[in-house]
């Protein structure tokens, strides 16, 4: 193996979990090329306030960057932009630009993220119809939802998961009306299940939001190119100023499959890792959203779209990548800012892995934890407006340990003292994902 002042590090992505394994090389001292390969001109940075603060009007567009601009020169990190890698051949070790240039690497980090589900409906080609996973983007959906007559007809928005309400959201903070079409029986039904997506509905409701339930979109109406209302396949026409689709997104594979490297099933989807984020290939490493990691030695995987995962996934990856001992296992965790409303989730219990959710706190204030468990075990853990409790939850669902609903329920039981421990607590971090 060369040494490092030889080798070349090359990262395919300018996301978050990209330029923070590019940050993790430098801070662990290799000192060979890195290169960051971005399709996109604008720097890394993070998308969580594109469907936030910065959607809303809160934060500037430099509050968005991973690293101030001149960063990347200062720590010899090449940043390429606007040139998307197009072919990795794993016999060569070279990535192939758009441009025809070749890079060789002797490592190489996949962190491609993922795109937004198209509606797949008549209409999508208007003007006026909207995708949120990119800085432009939220630049076009704020110019829809701050021209004239904003207060007038509607946005539609096509889902009830997390960017689908965060966007309500900011939405009725700007005064424009929202109505949001969901075939589910409620806001995050596969995620939260109904006893939260009930609450999250109720809260939505009392800021103006109109949702429908049970419906999705037929059609998009326009008039003169322009977005003018929908239809849906329920029959109802509703007036629409604008349209965002904002029913998922789904891992960008293209240039992995094309070099032949093992791809998660298509329930899971994304790019087959193992537990130090290697692939199929041990030269070549994935993370962020685009990563599928095996759960312990069995065939099951997890892929997880949050902020977190891409924050922490990158720098493991990059000490992998230096041939670190490298175990990922980070419990999953989610932030979200609605309205007054902060919450924070820790865990994994999609719908039809619990049993029941026990409630701790003030439901009725929205002040409360919630807890998804199964028997006797916590599976996740929900903190709405109530701080420092994330590393305790955290700990309760890693432990796997048993506890009394009873005793979980009582908010004058700290949970620490659930674990056996003396009662800590850790500040967030005020950055969601």
């Amino acid at each position: 193996m060369r040494v490092d002042g030889t080798r070349t590090f090359v990262i395919i992505g300018g996301g978050l979990a990209g330029a923070k394994a590019a940050e993790t090389l430098r801070a662990e001292g290799f000192g060979g090329r890195v290169i960051l390969l971005g399709d996109e001109h604008e720097q890394p940075y993070e998308r969580p306030p594109l469907s936030k603060d910065y959607l809303a009007g809160r934060a500037d567009r430099q509050s968005v960057f991973v690293h101030p601009a001149g960063w990347y020169a200062a720590h010899r990190v090449e940043l390429h932009l606007g040139q998307p890698a197009v072919a990795i051949d794993r016999e060569r070790r070279e990535v192939r630009l758009g441009d025809g240039t070749r890079l060789p690497y002797d490592r190489l980090l996949l962190a491609t993220g993922a795109e937004p589900r198209r509606l797949g409906i008549p209409g999508t080609e208007l003007a006026g119809v909207h995708h949120l996973r990119r800085l432009a983007h939220a630049d076009h959906l704020r110019g829809a939802l701050t021209g004239p007559g904003r207060d007038e007809d509607p946005l539609v928005i096509a889902g009830a998961g997390w960017i689908g309400l965060e966007v309500a959201a900011a939405a009725r903070e700007l005064g424009v009306p929202v109505v949001v079409v969901e075939p589910e029986p409620g806001p995050l039904h596969r995620v939260l299940g109904p006893e939260l997506g009930e609450v999250l509905a109720g809260l939505h409701a009392e800021h103006g939001v109109t949702f429908r339930f049970g419906d999705r979109l037929a059609a998009i109406e326009g008039r003169d190119g322009i977005v003018a209302g929908v239809r849906t396949e329920g029959g109802e026409r509703l007036p629409a100023r604008a349209v965002l689709a904002a029913i998922g997104a789904r891992p960008r594979t293209a240039l992995a499959a094309s070099a032949g490297l093992e791809l998660a099933d298509e329930g899971v989807g994304g790019i087959a890792v193992d537990a130090s984020l290697r692939t199929s290939d041990p030269a070549i490493f994935a993370a962020g959203d685009v990563a599928a990691q095996e759960l312990g030695s069995g065939p099951d995987r997890r892929r997880v779209e949050h902020w977190a995962n891409a924050l922490h996934a990158g720098p493991a990856a990059a000490r992998a990548m230096l041939g670190r001992e490298v175990v990922f296992d980070r419990v999953p965790y989610f932030f979200s800012d609605q309205y007054d409303m902060g919450l924070e989730y820790s865990g994994w219990a999609p719908a039809g892995d619990y049993d029941r959710v026990v409630w701790r706190g003030d439901r009725e204030r929205r002040t409360f934890v919630a807890f998804w468990l199964r028997g006797r075990r916590v599976l996740a853990g929900l903190s709405m407006n109530v701080w420092d409790v994330t590393d305790a939850v955290q700990r309760l669902v890693r432990s796997g340990r048993e506890v009394d609903p009873e005793v979980l329920a009582d908010p004058d039981v700290p949970l620490a003292g659930l674990l056996g421990e003396e009662p800590a607590g850790q500040a967030r971090s005020g950055q969601g994902g």
